[in-house]
C-alpha cells in the first residue's frame, strides 16, 4: 500500500527510512525529538502536580515561565553549556503546564467532565502530530514553507478574534477561535519541522530551541482538542 507525499510514492512499511535526509539532518532531527521527549515527561510531571498535589501555581509561574523562555533564549547554543539549556527546557514545560494561566485550570475543569478527555486528547494531538511531522519529512525539500505567510496572517487573526471576545463574549467567535486556532496549530507542525530541517541544512543546529518550537505546537494543539471534546462531551449528557 503506497501513500504520495509531495510527488513521491513511499511504501507505508518504509515510513522509518528517512534516506532522502543526509546523515547531520537525520542526527539532528534525533537530538529534537529526543530533546521533545523530554519535555513532555516533564510537562506530565507538571500535570500530576497541579492535578494531584497542593502544589497550585499562581502568577508567579506565570513570570517564572516567560523568564526560563527568555533565559533559554538568550543562553548562547556554544556546546559548553548543554547541560544547563536542556535543564531550562525541562523546567519550561512543568511550569506551563503548572501554571494557572495556561493547562492546570483548563485540565481541571475537562477532568470533572470526564477524566478520560485528557489522555484521549493526548492520543489525537500524538497522532496528529505525529502525521503532520511525517507529512513534513517526506514531501519535497521546502514544499510546505510557503504557508508561513498565510499561517502567519491567520495567527494575526486569531489574536484579533481573541482580544475582541474579551469585550463581545460571543460564543461563536470563540468556536470560531477555537477551530481556527486548532487549524493553523497543525500548520504550524508541517512549516516548523521543515524550517527545522532548512535550517539544519544551513548550519543551525540548536535542536534544544528547535524542541521548544515544537512543544508549542503540540501543546496548544492539546489545548484546542481537549476543549473541543470537553464541549462535545457537555453537549452529549445535555
Amino acid at each position: 500500500m503506497d501513500s504520495i507525499f509531495g510527488n513521491r510514492p513511499i511504501k507505508l512499511s518504509a515510513l522509518g527510512d528517512f534516506s532522502q535526509l543526509n546523515k547531520g539532518t537525520q542526527q539532528h532531527l534525533k537530538n529534537v525529538y529526543s530533546c521533545l521527549a523530554i519535555a513532555m515527561f516533564a510537562a506530565a510531571a507538571g500535570s500530576y502536580a497541579h492535578l494531584f498535589t497542593f502544589l497550585q501555581a499562581g502568577l508567579m509561574s506565570v513570570f517564572a515561565t516567560l523568564g526560563l523562555l527568555i533565559w533559554l533564549g538568550l543562553t548562547p547554543n556554544n556546546g559548553q553549556n548543554q547541560g544547563k539549556r536542556l535543564g531550562l527546557l525541562t523546567d519550561l514545560p512543568f511550569l506551563r503546564i503548572h501554571c494557572r494561566m495556561n493547562l492546570g485550570p483548563l485540565m481541571i475543569q475537562v477532568t470533572r467532565i470526564d477524566p478520560t478527555i485528557v489522555p484521549t486528547a493526548f492520543m489525537a494531538t500524538t497522532v496528529i502530530f505525529v502525521c503532520f511531522s511525517l507529512v513534513a519529512l517526506y514531501s519535497q525539500r521546502r514544499s510546505y514553507l510557503f504557508l508561513l505567510g498565510p499561517i502567519l496572517s491567520g495567527l494575526s487573526t486569531l489574536l484579533m478574534l481573541s482580544l475582541l471576545n474579551l469585550f463581545m463574549r460571543s460564543q461563536m467567535l470563540f468556536q470560531i477561535e477555537l477551530y481556527l486556532g486548532l487549524f493553523i496549530f497543525c500548520g504550524f507542525v508541517l512549516v516548523d519541522t521543515q524550517l527545522i530541517v532548512e535550517k539544519c541544512n544551513n548550519g543551525d543546529k540548536d535542536y534544544i530551541w528547535h524542541c521548544v518550537d515544537l512543544f508549542l505546537d503540540f501543546i496548544n494543539i492539546f489545548r484546542r482538542l481537549m476543549i473541543i471534546l470537553g464541549q462535545k462531551e457537555e453537549k452529549r449528557r445535555k
